[in-house]
């Protein structure tokens, strides 16, 4: 687990500021990959579609699940990560990775006017409208390029480099994800107005998961040996 990038990335953190090398560190983020890995497994997942950052955890479930079918049989999937070329790893309004802890976020479900308004806080350089810009590097571009089929990419990068100006290029950037959104915002906004209906989808959804977890746990614990002595 102390290979795990982020909680490198934690650790290096604290050493860059003259703290204990583990402070504040919490178990949470150190077995994260371990987490990760029980929720892949355990239904024995093919093709996970995760970003570039998330590849390493797949390889560790994939590891895992090595190591349990060498020892105890055939029980295990390897997972195979799927990555979108187009976005790797989505970036957040000022350009790092999109993160709570980063405070950066653009919330799927805001309003409109909100949706639109944290989509023009995404921080781009200070180049003029009639002046070419790079889509390479561009949180904007990059942001867009999530909602954007492969014709709409390409129109941006064009518009990019013919000197699209920054409120243009954002607003197209609303216009769009704001349509792929509408349609399941207001089905998201009904079903939150009622606990109970989202209380029902749980229920019916951990049922599922436990008709073919529960199964496969017992299978896998008489596997390892912890089953009734007689």
């Amino acid at each position: 687990m102390n290979r795990s990038h982020a909680y490198k990335a934690a650790v290096q953190e604290n050493l860059d500021k003259g703290e204990d090398a583990d402070f504040a560190i919490a178990m949470g983020l150190f077995s994260y990959p371990i987490l990760m890995a029980a929720d892949i497994l355990m239904f024995n997942a093919h093709d996970v579609p995760v970003g570039r950052d998330q590849v390493q955890h797949l390889e560790m479930a994939r590891d895992i699940a090595q190591r349990f079918n060498h020892h105890f049989g055939e029980h295990f999937v390897l997972p195979n990560a799927v990555v979108d070329d187009n976005v790797s790893v989505l970036p957040g309004q000022d350009g790092r990775k999109m993160s709570k802890s980063y405070g950066n976020t653009i919330p799927l479900w805001l309003p409109e006017k909100k949706l639109r308004k944290s989509i023009m806080k995404i921080v781009t350089n200070s180049l003029e409208p009639g002046e070419p810009k790079q889509s390479e590097g561009s949180a904007l571009f990059a942001i867009y390029s999530a909602f954007a089929n492969a014709e709409q990419r390409q129109g941006m990068k064009r518009a990019f480099a013919d000197g699209i100006g920054w409120g243009d290029a954002k607003q197209q950037c609303f216009e769009l994800i704001n349509a792929e959104l509408s349609e399941a915002r207001s089905a998201y906004d009904e079903l939150i107005s009622e606990p109970a209906r989202i209380e029902e989808r749980l229920q019916a959804g951990a049922e599922r998961a436990r008709e073919i977890t529960v199964p496969f746990i017992h299978r896998l614990r008489d596997a390892v040996g912890i089953r009734p002595l007689a």
